[in-house]
């Protein structure tokens, strides 16, 4: 090297980065006709990692703090370029910066339906959005396995492959679960922390840490949530009988007022409760139960037999009713007032 060469050669004194723009992972030091000063520092900050590669090779990695460069502090540098422990001159080497800042926020989704096999209904076809983040940890393996040596490498480079592989595990994750899909769906927080717990070491391949992951909705085809809405109909009604007994006694007191209300709701009770047992038993045999015995809806009806215009027996339908607890004390009293009233004159 000519004395003019030597002068012109820039030597550096501090190695560091500002991070002057948001969203860049990994920076290169431009070392372009420089070379680094012996004894030169290297600035890492808190949110930093820095990378000594020479001719290709990882060779020293260092954490936050003040570093004098010496052949001290790059012992696995010194060894690559064979130098003694008196060695003194500038050297070149290229020098990468890692952010190592928690990215939060960071949206994914999955850009198609993806298909799953549910124990409930057979094969699903899902969306699902949410929110995860993450960090650098080994910023080696990141460099060897993602960055490279590019000049830099952006965050919205990495999140295309880790929104790849979120996918990826997500439908492997999900298609092979044993708790059923509606289940996983009721709760987002166990689907999530389930999904999770795969992403994580899949992540640390790539020497990043999935610090969160969260479901924040799932989307189901058409046919499907009418699927689950009949079913959840089917659970609402799933007692028929009792949902029968509840619109007769609620409607008994309105009937008392009427002329001749009460002594015509026999007819009414006895088919409003056969109608119930037979719908609870419909829904009972396509559940695999038995229906109960009808014997209390049969005797309303051999009530309900005898003529509407017997006094008699529209005073003994009307005790049973009372004594049943299905018209009170007053509404018994004037029903049979109206009787007596027409059976006198």
């Amino acid at each position: 090297m000519s004395i003019g060469s030597f002068i012109k050669k820039q030597f550096i004194d501090i190695l560091q980065w500002t991070e002057d723009s948001d969203g860049v992972l990994a920076w290169r030091y431009p070392m372009e006709d420089m070379e680094i000063q012996y004894g030169g520092s290297l600035t890492v900050r808190e949110s930093q990692m820095a990378v000594f590669v020479n001719e290709g090779k990882i060779a020293d990695v260092f954490g936050p703090g003040m570093h004098k460069l010496t052949t001290q502090t790059l012992p696995v540098l010194t060894y690559l370029k064979n130098w003694d422990k008196l060695f003194e001159s500038p050297f070149k080497s290229d020098v990468y910066f890692f952010s190592t800042r928690l990215q939060i926020g960071r949206k994914w989704g999955t850009a198609q339906p993806i298909t799953i096999r549910d124990a409930d209904f057979g094969m699903v076809r899902l969306r699902a959005f949410g929110l995860y983040s993450y960090k650098i940890a080994d910023a080696a393996r990141f460099y060897t396995e993602i960055s490279g040596t590019r000049a830099e490498y952006t965050r919205d480079e990495v999140e295309e492959q880790l929104r790849n592989l979120l996918i990826a595990t997500m439908t492997s994750t999900l298609g092979g679960a044993s708790v059923p899909f509606l289940d996983m769906a009721a709760n987002q927080a166990l689907m999530s922390q389930t999904i999770r717990d795969k992403l994580a070491p899949e992540f640390e391949r790539y020497g990043v840490a999935l610090d969160n992951f969260a479901v924040t909705n799932v989307s189901l085809p058409e046919e499907l949530q009418k699927a689950i809405d009949t079913r959840i109909s089917m659970g609402m009604m799933g007692d028929m009988a009792k949902y029968t007994q509840y619109q007769v006694a609620t409607s008994i007191p309105l009937a008392a007022q009427n002329e001749g209300g009460v002594a015509g709701l026999g007819a009414s009770l006895a088919a409003g409760a056969v109608m119930g047992q037979a719908m609870a038993g419909g829904l009972g045999a396509a559940a695999g139960v038995q229906p109960a015995a009808p014997a209390a809806a049969a005797a309303v009806p051999a009530a309900a037999a005898a003529p509407a215009d017997d006094p008699a027996a529209r005073l003994q339908k009307l005790k049973d009713l009372l004594d049943k607890s299905l018209i009170s004390q007053a509404d018994f009293d004037t029903a049979k007032a109206e009787i007596l009233k027409k059976l006198v004159g």
